[in-house]
């Protein structure tokens, strides 16, 4: 099979695609020819030998296509169904992939609009079941408008919490569309936030619930230094989590949530509900074929999208 690898850190230059002997699932795993897989930011730090130092690397944690081979003991899904899921070993981005956590394709959606859920639901929903996010919380959302941000703005809202998310100008009608209070980050964010928490202009209805020293909980996605600003709002380290700013976490005594244990791999069993109801979606914002992977990581690193990249695998 064709796969996205990588034998040397440094640019998008070093990625290759190259042929691999095909995988075959395991005891309660399946296999799948994919259609389409997600590309995320640690994609790209991996490549650049920020995470991981062996060589070479396959990529890609999530995919969505069509079931063509069953691990022993699988009995709730078929050949030919299509799904989308994790990649049991790091490789989605190939032709065939082995998933270890799968979930039947929402009807509403494409194998790229499925391919996109995965890691982002997961990460968010993680941080809000370590956070305790439920109704009656005030949650505020440090960068809402990306992919992680914007699950985390939409489940929290499922919940029942009021949201206050962090974003530029031009992202916020997006995230009022979201079900988010917008608010711009940069210098004065705390008192910004305090007055829109604590019934200023811009804030929510005066009958919703309200943090009037500020908000209850906070998430930091975007890791972009400003965890002392969230310890003051949210009333401790103890009420933050980040899931992008490890050293800061280790300064400031807060949470850092990693992907490497406790998985809330339960996110993918409720989302096709959420979606099909219309109660969260997710933003595609361009799609490559595999043979361009280096590109997508171009226009990836370059900070500008808006949504999620995914790779089309034909």
């Amino acid at each position: 099979m064709r796969a996205a690898r990588f034998s040397r850190f440094g640019g998008p230059e070093v990625l290759q695609i190259v042929d691999l002997p095909d995988p075959h699932p395991g005891p309660g795993h399946i296999r799948i020819a994919v259609r389409a897989a997600g590309i995320n930011p640690s994609d790209w730090k991996k490549r650049r030998g920020l995470m991981d130092e062996e060589l070479p690397q396959t990529m890609g944690h999530e995919a969505a296509g069509i079931v063509d081979e069953l691990g022993e003991g699988v009995a709730d899904v078929a050949v030919g169904d299509r799904v989308f899921g994790f990649s049991a070993d790091a490789t989605a981005q190939a032709e065939l992939a082995v998933l270890s956590r799968y979930a039947p394709l929402p009807p509403s959606l494409d194998f790229a609009g499925a391919a996109a859920l995965p890691a982002a639901i997961e990460t968010a929903t993680r941080a809000l079941d370590q956070l305790g996010v439920g109704s009656g919380s005030t949650l505020l959302v440090n960068g809402a408008s990306g992919s992680v941000g914007s699950a985390a703005v939409q489940l929290a809202v499922v919940r029942g919490a009021r949201v206050i998310g962090t974003a530029s100008p031009a992202n916020h009608d997006y995230l009022r569309t979201l079900g988010a209070e917008p608010v711009a980050y940069g210098a004065g964010l705390v008192e910004r936030v305090r007055t829109l928490a604590s019934g200023g202009v811009g804030s929510a209805p005066s009958d919703a619930a309200f943090a009037p020293g500020g908000v209850d909980l906070a998430l930091d996605v975007a890791g972009s230094g400003v965890l002392p600003e969230l310890v003051e709002l949210a009333g401790g380290a103890e009420h933050v989590v980040t899931v992008a700013d490890f050293a800061g976490a280790q300064e400031h005594g807060v949470t850092f949530s990693r992907g490497d244990t406790a998985r809330a791999l339960h996110a993918l069993d409720d989302i096709g509900e959420l979606v099909e109801a219309g109660r969260f979606s997710l933003r595609v914002a361009r799609t490559f074929p595999l043979a361009e992977l280096a590109e997508a990581h171009r226009a990836g690193e370059d900070g500008h999208v808006r949504g999620k990249l995914v790779l089309l695998v034909d």
